[in-house]
């Protein structure tokens, strides 16, 4: 037998011998044997480098160094999931799907594990990329860390697809890191605080020998990319097991949420007999066509549910109450309390959200109050135990001035929230304003963090973000902790991002109530920021999905003659205040009135490419027939229902051929 092929044979035992062990828990060598193997095999590979192997069994021990983790955009966003915490709850969301899709829905219930999201993408059955889950539109790279992790495959079996990713959670099990813990108080080191926090900061370790040594593990669930082999979310689960992946084997199928809710229930009480954190159930609709059929809101796809656990509650002493000003000039009173344990973190501040819940909930200094962490990250305080109040208190008198600029506050009519007015004068409203504006979503200007942007500000150096193209090296260098590789990366940044698109500057522009959706919205509607400038309260209310508050919100925002100057000061420094030419060249108005359901299977586009080329050209996209439609294009396996609404109300049923035809 040649070397290569004692290398290659030693390398397929290995693989085989980790899968029994790690993703079968069913070990057929002892640790010793394996050990054995694995030191020839690392020998061999050490004497012949020509035969090395990305993905040899050998690389689980790490050793590689990363000193920055480059950020990569996500073939497929990953979307957070919407949350529900009752069976009306349910209920209601079965209802929006049965109007959106035909025939008889069936449900995949899948335990929710709490660990850091992550996205494997495999190429001839080889992993090539790990990425962390960032903010669903790009996350950090952390292959190298990744690859020690011994639940993942590094090489896969079966008949999976040439290329394709899958989603999973990385999780720290129960013994492990009571392991990891012991050891660090036997060391004289603080212990870490709880699983999913300590799971999440190894991926971002420098040295991948370090990630090695935790026994992290990777739980898998969602599989991504065109034409997979599978047709429906139980499928994909049982064929990524077949792949060598860990894939919980705690799932089942539902055909009611009354069957949901039996799952639901049953896990509620026996997941503290798993060996991870869970902190809920996710449902998902079954068939993957019903899925795409269903499509995405903004933020989350609508044919996903998290069902959430009953939240841990602790009782806790509330020391004072201070107030924070934000980048609109809000004001969020905070409570400052006794720290407490809560959900496995310390717990010293809570958000008491605005006057109105103060006064609702009685809620005063020094009381003893009941703080809850349940769907949501952010603590909150939910009651007092007025048992234990003292009897001389007296109730909260909400600020009246600016905690920093001792403005005097206002509230508008109709609105729960105090303002400060001093939009110019007030530091944490300049500062927000531009850490908003230089935001991942927004601007992303690399080598340019909050903290950095406060000393900028406090320096006097910027007081709004046109300043930021007016930096130099030389002004920023003497700042505190600012090298001059620093100030370079900085300026860096800063020019690069002229190239960001005109829906994600619009964004960054901070208008009160425009987010992602509306900013696109609006860019796709006007083209430029002219065209904005100069639109009325009636004319912005006309674009599909822009209402009121938020036209009267844009007016406000371009008849203030600073934010004017503020934008001909973009517009001279180069930023993209116009939709491109490439872009405009792909958009029509030639569907413009026009609102369409897409519904069936399609061969020539994809669902979500046939969707994209009717908001291009000007229509509208709906998920259900109604007076409104105007056309319904067709696919194989269209819903009967869909098709008898459609003949009933006299909507046109065109075919994806036709609807081609319409807009060549």
């Amino acid at each position: 037998m040649s070397i290569e092929q004692q290398i290659n044979q030693l390398r397929n035992e290995l693989r085989e011998h980790n899968y029994n062990y790690y993703i079968l828990d069913n070990p057929t060598i002892s640790d010793y044997e394996f050990d054995q193997k694995l030191k020839q095999l690392q020998e061999l590979e050490s004497a012949h480098p020509e035969f090395y192997d990305a993905n040899s069994p050998t690389l689980r021990v790490g050793g590689a160094v990363t000193k920055n983790f480059e950020t990569v955009p996500h073939t497929y966003r990953m979307y957070s999931l919407a949350n529900s915490y009752s069976k009306e709850d349910l209920e209601d969301w079965e209802k929006r799907i049965k109007k959106m899709v035909d025939g008889p829905v069936q449900y995949t219930c899948e335990l929710k594990y709490d660990g850091a999201s992550m996205s494997l993408t495999y190429e001839d059955g080889k992993l090539v990329r790990a990425v962390t889950r960032g903010d669903g539109f790009q996350g950090d790279d952390v292959t190298t860390n990744v690859k020690t992790i011994n639940s993942v495959p590094l090489k896969l079996k079966g008949d999976y697809p040439d290329k394709f990713e899958i989603r999973g959670e990385i999780v720290l099990p129960f013994e492990g890191f009571a392991q990891m813990n012991a050891e660090r108080v036997a060391a004289g080191e603080e212990p870490y605080r709880n699983p999913r926090n300590t799971a999440s900061g190894s991926l971002k370790l420098q040295d991948s020998s370090e990630v090695a040594k935790r026994p992290l593990e990777c739980l898998l669930y969602s599989l991504k990319g065109a034409n997979l082999p599978v047709s429906t979310q139980y499928e994909s689960l049982e064929k990524a097991r077949a792949w060598g992946f860990k894939v919980p084997e705690v799932a089942t199928l539902a055909n009611s949420i009354t069957e949901v809710l039996e799952f639901v229930n049953y896990w509620d009480v026996h997941r503290h007999e798993l060996p991870y954190e869970t902190d809920g159930v996710v449902i998902k609709v079954n068939d993957l066509q019903q899925q795409e059929e269903l499509g995405y809101t903004a933020k989350a796809p609508r044919w996903a549910m998290a069902y959430k656990f009953k939240a841990e509650r602790v009782a806790t002493k509330l020391h004072t109450i201070t107030y924070q000003v934000g980048r609109t000039g809000a004001i969020t009173p905070v409570a400052n309390l006794e720290p407490v344990s809560l959900a496995g973190t310390i717990v010293k501040r809570a958000s008491l959200h605005n006057a109105d819940q103060i006064a609702k909930l009685d809620i005063r200094e020094d009381d003893t109050v009941f703080v809850e962490k349940g769907g949501e990250i952010i603590p909150k305080i939910i009651g007092v135990d007025f048992a234990l109040r003292d009897q001389a208190s007296r109730p909260t008198q909400y600020r009246t001035t600016c905690p920093e600029c001792e403005t005097p506050l206002v509230r508008t009519q109709g609105e729960a929230q105090h303002y400060c007015p001093n939009t110019e004068g007030c530091p944490p409203q300049i500062i927000g304003r531009i850490q908003h504006f230089i935001s991942r979503k927004a601007m992303d200007i690399e080598g340019l963090g909050g903290e950095t942007v406060a000393l900028l500000v406090n320096n006097g150096l910027i007081n709004n973000y046109a300043d930021l193209y007016e930096l130099g090296v030389s002004e920023i260098t003497p700042l505190e902790r600012m090298a001059e590789k620093s100030a370079e990366n900085l300026v860096a940044g800063v020019e690069a991002s002229k190239e960001i698109p005109f829906e994600r500057v619009l964004f960054a522009l901070g208008i009160r109530y425009v987010g992602e959706t509306v900013a696109k919205k609006l860019a796709k509607h006007y083209k430029n920021i002219d065209a904005i400038a100069t639109a009325s309260e009636d004319e912005l209310t006309a674009v599909d999905e822009i209402g009121s508050k938020i036209a009267e919100s844009v007016v406000a925002f371009f008849s203030e003659e600073k934010n004017k100057a503020i934008i001909d000061r973009l517009k001279h420094y180069g930023v993209q205040l116009e939709i491109s030419a490439e872009k405009l060249a792909n958009q029509t108005n030639v569907l413009e009135g026009n609102t369409f359901v897409v519904s069936g299977v399609f061969t020539t586009v994809s669902r979500t490419e046939l969707k994209k080329l009717i908001e291009d050209n000007g229509g509208k996209v709906s998920g259900s027939i109604s007076g409104k439609t105007n056309y319904v294009v067709a696919g194989e396996n269209m819903g009967p229902s869909k098709k008898t609404k459609a003949e009933d109300l006299g909507i046109p049923i065109i075919s994806e051929a036709e609807f081609l035809q319409m807009i060549s």
